[in-house]
């Protein structure tokens, strides 16, 4: 399957969650299970040669990409969650919204000091929960190598903002401009 094919699958959904955006939907992409495993083969191509010790899922879609990758990779699965969703515990990283705060939580003993982690989510938008996501890794003395989506929403700058603020490169899989 091609990327193009792969892209197809995505649906788009016009003003969701509010009027002016164009939502990307990737549950319909998940449910053909050509394009599903074109993204996580994707996915795997980009980290096969690599060290990796953890791939780090970002609550709820990163979920979905990140655990098969783990299992392709060799490498154990990190949740990263939003807060009182994990049972022991938890350390935190708080982040910058248009309009206020949102904070992530990891397990403290989730990952050992100086693993080889990858931070995965379904969609690079402004960049603000996967920034926050390596943060977090770092701050439990993990590497980042870096931070991987299926989507990545150019116009955002969301790869420009982890770099800036985290030093860590994004790899994403098909871009849209949305013009």
């Amino acid at each position: 399957m091609l990327l193009e094919e792969v892209r197809n699958t995505i649906r788009q959904v016009p003003n969701f969650p509010k009027e002016g955006i164009q939502f990307l939907d990737i549950t319909t992409g998940v449910k053909n299970p050509e394009a599903f495993k074109e993204m996580i083969d994707y996915l795997y191509e980009q980290f096969k040669d690599k060290k990796i010790d953890y791939v780090a899922g970002i609550e709820s879609r990163g979920f979905v990409f990140g655990a098969p990758l783990a299992l392709r990779l060799g490498a154990g699965f990190v949740m990263i969650r939003k807060p009182n969703k994990l049972p022991a515990e938890t350390i935190s990283e708080t982040y910058e919204l248009e309009y206020g705060t949102d904070t992530i939580h990891m397990h403290k003993d989730a990952i050992e000091e100086g693993s080889n982690v990858v931070v995965i989510d379904d969609l690079l938008a402004t960049g603000g929960t996967a920034c926050a996501a390596c943060n977090l890794i770092k701050k439990a003395g993990g590497k980042v190598e870096a931070a991987a989506f299926i989507i990545e929403l150019t116009p955002l700058k969301g790869a420009q903002k982890i770099k800036e603020k985290s030093g860590v490169e994004t790899i994403s899989m098909l871009k849209y401009d949305l013009d």
